[in-house]
């Protein structure tokens, strides 16, 4: 689904929502949109999805939704959304299913490629399919409603936070299947975790005060933000001195630390083992993924240009 944006604005009351947003989402796009919380993230995806009116316009496949009122209804079919905060539905999660399979429209039956992808996922559908939705865990729903989108063969998909309450299996398995289940349909992914925007996107949008102040690729964005604690245990101190003259300090138990950028880390690493090689009694590497949504210039120009 193609996607084009030109001059969108939402305000509420005094409160400027979203201003003057352009994008262009080519059909298969794959795009994590994030934003601190009032960025204008969720006001964004509601216009997109058709919930809220807004001014300028909004283009799918080609055609705006204010000029052809019709684009917006034959285009709904085929959009899934996921939140973060299931909604507290009553329905059984048998109904649940047959229900959105049958909405769907679909020639071919999706129940059973849901039933599988919740599976895949660690979730039985047959235990729990008269019990209402609202009475399971908050990993069960979220399971669940990945399924759903995943399995009704979307043409856009929005996920927000979509792993937020997976346990670790099923956010490996998430991570694993989505692609080729979405094949060519265009995602829109809100999301602060970095290892989803290494796996599931190629660009990276950020918002705040409800203009786009970045926008481009995710490779790049992932490494910007990217740090790694480097840890090395010597054998012996002859190591010291060359440890102390590439930044690392001393730390406890004769360890020493340094924090190095992505690339820093990989120029570090080789020659942390050809240098010292068998003096190395113990390596360590942690990535702390310092996600900042917006690069701190570009918010400040944003923000003198909304005063």
């Amino acid at each position: 689904m193609h996607l084009e944006l030109d001059q969108v604005a939402k305000s509420y009351a005094s409160v400027h929502a979203l201003r003057d947003v352009c994008l262009d989402l080519p059909p298969g796009s794959r795009v994590a949109l994030i934003g601190p919380n009032g960025s204008g993230k969720t006001t964004l995806t509601r216009v997109i999805m058709g919930l809220v009116s807004h001014t300028g316009h909004l283009r799918i496949d080609g055609r705006s939704t204010r000029e052809h009122p019709s684009a917006r209804a034959a285009a709904a079919p085929a959009i899934a959304y996921v939140p973060q905060i299931a909604p507290a539905m009553a329905a059984t999660v048998r109904d649940l299913v047959r229900t959105v399979a049958q909405v769907r429209g679909l020639a071919t039956d999706p129940t059973p490629t849901i039933v599988a992808i919740a599976q895949d996922l660690g979730l039985a559908l047959d235990p729990i399919a008269r019990l209402p939705f609202r009475g399971l865990s908050g990993g069960m729903k979220q399971k669940l409603l990945i399924a759903l989108a995943l399995g009704v063969r979307p043409r856009l998909v929005l996920f927000d936070e979509p792993t937020a309450s997976l346990d670790a299996h099923a956010r490996e398995r998430f991570a694993a299947i989505h692609g080729d289940l979405l094949g060519d349909a265009t995602v829109i992914l809100c999301s602060h975790r970095l290892d989803e925007l290494r796996t599931m996107v190629d660009r990276v949008v950020s918002l705040a005060d409800g203009r786009v102040v970045h926008d481009g690729p995710a490779r790049a964005y992932v490494a910007s933000h990217t740090h790694s604690v480097l840890e090395v245990l010597p054998r012996d101190p002859g190591a010291d001195a060359w440890l102390a003259a590439r930044g690392f300090v001393p730390t406890s138990a004769g360890w020493w630390s340094r924090t190095s950028s992505h690339a820093e880390k990989l120029a570090l690493l080789p020659e942390l083992v050809t240098t010292l090689g068998p003096r190395l009694a113990d390596l360590v590497v942690r990535d702390l993924e310092r996600v900042s949504p917006i690069d701190l210039p570009d918010a400040s120009v944003a923000r003198r240009a909304a005063a």
